[in-house]
């Protein structure tokens, strides 16, 4: 499939699908993708940026969820415009889809919708590309039914981790192999898989972003996704887990090399 004017799988080129968790102004979502944007050029890496306008899965009723769709969809957008880089943002309703899909280049579903046919089917009436996130709680095998709800060519599969009894997630490198076969790219959300669900507020250890990043690469990826942030332990959501953007460049090296190594 083709995010923008760039292509994924098939022999592609790695596509990074990188940005922090949510919007939380214009000035630091614009600050970030500026300086994602500086990264991905200097070392040629084709990728998205990527920020939620609303977390509507948030543990506690008091978390921030974030800035509303309208005025995230319009930060997104002068990102898409001064920063020149495709966007994608979460759906989590049948009817944001087409609304939505007049902004950004990629739809993406969380994990916990995966099998929410009306959105799926919304997504993909929109004609544009939807990246799917296998839930927690799902074989890889059976997100055939979430393929088959969208249209041939314009979905992806992102692997972020299966459940590992509580408060704990585990990555099956199985899960690549198994969902390309499927006939669709697969993606590796590389800082959900370090979450650490549960309690009033959702845990995390960044530690061990960079070997699960290194491991799908090694394995087989078409695509990967990192939430980064120039200072994660302020962010109002996934601070745990967030990659500081000033160890970006660095991790994004390491894996352009073992890509080259692999093919």
């Amino acid at each position: 499939m083709k995010v923008g004017p760039y292509g994924v799988g098939d022999g592609a080129p790695l596509l990074c699908i990188l940005g922090p968790c949510v919007v939380e102004s214009e000035e630091l979502t614009l600050r970030i993708a500026a300086g994602i944007a500086e990264i991905c050029t200097k070392l040629d890496i084709p990728w998205v940026f990527k920020a939620s306008f609303d977390k509507a899965n948030r543990s506690s009723k008091g978390s921030f969820r974030g800035i509303g769709m309208m005025e995230g969809l319009e930060i997104l957008g002068k990102v898409r415009q001064r920063v020149g880089v495709p966007v994608t943002t979460d759906v989590h309703l049948p009817d944001q889809a087409r609304v939505v899909a007049q902004v950004v280049d990629l739809l993406q579903v969380p994990a916990f919708l995966c099998r929410q046919t009306d959105l799926l089917e919304a997504c993909a009436e929109t004609g544009k590309p939807v990246n799917v996130k296998k839930g927690q709680f799902m074989a890889p095998e059976d997100m055939a039914g979430a393929v088959g709800k969208l249209r041939p060519g314009l979905a992806m599969l992102t692997e972020r981790g299966a459940c590992f009894g509580y408060h704990n997630l585990v990555v099956d490198f199985r899960a690549f192999p198994t969902m390309r076969a499927l006939g669709v790219p697969v993606c590796f959300d590389a800082t959900h898989s370090v979450q650490q669900p549960g309690g009033p507020t959702t845990g995390g250890d960044r530690r061990f972003v960079p070997p699960l990043a290194r491991a799908a690469v090694a394995v087989g990826i078409d695509a990967l996704f990192m939430e980064v942030h120039p200072t994660p332990e302020t962010s109002p959501s996934d601070g745990p887990n967030m990659l500081p953007l000033d160890q970006l460049e660095g991790l994004l090296r390491t894996l352009v090399a073992i890509r080259n190594v692999v093919g």
